[in-house]
């Protein structure tokens, strides 16, 4: 099942188990059900310490398997191969059932022991989906340190039918005690402080009780990343306080321009640069979204950031690196099929349209590489882009075109969602040439139509262009004395992830210049 190099290097993974490891199969005569034993077989062979049982009870999905300890029942079960994206989650599972210690904070460990609600999570995920292992990982490690706690990561392109009966459309999609608790990334802090009701409330006092920073940096992208790096070497105070670290790289699959670095994926990029700001003296404040900006009263006071926690925190100076978001076609159906057929994500949502067919929103590098994707797994894919033509580079096109099952549409305006209630049946575009109006019969929509910066909470507050890109000049500044910006957020053309690099340690060095002169 598992090749050579990979086989030696899960084996020097497994000497860090600590404790016996009993893996429980439940098996059916299926073509699956054979890739799993095969797999298991391998994990035996690799360590003394694992062995495997079969049970096939007739109340468990099959093929599945609990990953347990001999006579303890951890509750962690994966239902499917768990194998492309998801290996290193059963790798991890492997471990942490093993006696392998957790590097999270112990502060966040022992919360999580201390949920006394039984909650029974599953999760169901795509191989392809590099989102999906995140909260596999998260919930996996919730089910082995709290008996309270158990875990299925279900294989969605698997186990079709309860994708269609649940009515699943986007991955990774979690249900606890049967009922949907939430779609997309998540990390494990914040599924902690979903369920832990007075989690938000603990961390907000304690955000609000720090004193005031040197620098504080919003945003935890890129550009946030290196402007806290580049603050901290300087020796001052400081802060980053983000909605999530790494921002929208997590959200990249394959980077191929960043220079030094050949090849590489968004959420191991994004783990990279959260190592290095760790390396710092960063008070990093996660899952934090920051609601408002106060201008200091007077020349040299201190900037207020308010987060959208309650909580309040106070700066010397104050670097913007919000990043962007995806842009939405704002159209009618758009919101209420967001999910239901309307995604953003063709690598973590192909799967589950499988045969079925789909639609590309853009004709830019990110839709025909989109359409190009998907055209291998789903029965057809229809291209719109608004203009008169492609923008995407001439190889992508070429590519593209010599697919027998896309078809290509320009000048076309996308105008309605179209769905039964429950989920997308197709869209409604407008010729832009003839005005003629036209539906197109789909199950999945894939918007692609570039970004919109995360300034929303800065209106009225910092110059920004009619895009909402704040105004930054050459050394980051903004028109707020003591406020400068980074990244995506800006007017700075070319958004590229070495170019918010190289802008947050401008905004950074800016900064201190800023701290000594004032």
């Amino acid at each position: 099942m598992l090749d050579a190099t990979l086989k030696t290097q899960l084996k020097a993974y497994l000497e860090r188990v600590q404790k016996p490891i009993e893996i429980v199969a439940t098996l059916d005569d299926g073509k699956a059900s054979g890739e799993v034993k095969s797999l298991l077989a391998d994990l035996v062979a690799l360590s003394d310490k694992i062995t495997v049982v079969e049970n096939n009870a007739a109340d468990v999905r099959k093929p599945s398997f609990l990953i347990t300890n001999p006579g303890v029942d951890t509750g962690l079960r994966f239902a499917g191969v768990p194998l492309g994206h998801e290996f290193t989650s059963l790798v991890l599972a492997l471990l942490q059932v093993g006696g392998h210690p957790s590097k999270e904070s112990a502060e966040l460990l022992e919360q999580i022991r201390g949920i006394d609600t039984p909650l029974n999570f599953e999760t169901y995920y795509s191989l392809s989906c590099h989102n999906c292992p995140d909260v596999v990982q998260a919930l996996n490690l919730m089910s082995v340190l709290n008996p309270n706690i158990t875990h299925t990561a279900i294989d969605g392109g698997l186990f079709q039918s309860e994708v269609e009966s649940r009515e699943i459309m986007g991955v990774p999609t979690v249900f606890v005690n049967g009922e949907r608790f939430g779609q997309g990334r998540m990390e494990l802090a914040e599924i902690v402080a979903k369920v832990d009701s007075g989690a938000a409330a603990r961390e907000a006092a304690k955000i609000s009780a720090k004193d005031a920073f040197d620098v504080l940096i919003v945003g935890g992208g890129p550009a946030g990343a290196a402007a806290a790096v580049y603050a901290a070497r300087k020796g001052i105070r400081t802060g980053i306080a983000a909605e999530r670290l790494g921002g929208q790289v997590l959200d990249t699959v394959d980077i191929e321009n960043f220079i030094s670095v050949q090849k590489t994926e968004g959420p191991q990029f994004a783990a990279a640069l959260e190592r290095h700001v760790r390396d710092y003296e960063v008070d990093i404040m996660n899952l934090q979204r920051a609601k408002a900006l106060v201008p200091a009263k007077e020349e040299g006071g201190l900037i207020t950031v308010e987060l959208e926690s309650g909580a309040t925190l106070q700066s010397k100076t104050v670097i913007l690196s919000t990043g962007a978001r995806w842009r939405n076609m704002n159209v009618p159906g758009e919101e209420q099929y967001r999910t239901k057929g309307v995604t953003y994500c063709p690598h973590c949502d192909g799967p589950l349209f499988k045969g079925k067919p789909v639609a590309v929103i853009g004709g830019g590098n990110s839709g025909v590489e989109a359409a190009i994707d998907l055209a291998g797994l789903v029965k057809h894919v229809t291209l719109l882009e608004f203009g008169a033509e492609l923008r995407a580079d001439a190889v992508l096109q070429k590519k593209l075109r010599s697919l027998p099952n896309v078809t290509i549409i320009v000048n076309a305006e996308t105008t309605q969602v179209n769905g039964d209630g429950k989920k997308v049946t197709g869209l409604t575009y407008k010729d832009r040439v003839s005005g003629e109006v036209k539906d197109v019969a789909l199950e999945g929509i894939f918007v692609q139509i570039g970004l919109l910066p995360n300034t929303d909470w800065l209106k009225g507050t910092v110059e920004l262009t009619r895009f909402g890109e704040v105004i930054i000049d050459a050394k980051g500044h903004t028109n707020v004395p003591g406020v400068f910006a980074a990244g995506d957020c800006t007017d700075v053309p070319y958004k590229q992830i070495i170019i918010a690099a190289g802008a947050g340690a401008t905004a950074a060095l800016s900064a201190f210049d800023h701290l000594i002169r004032h």
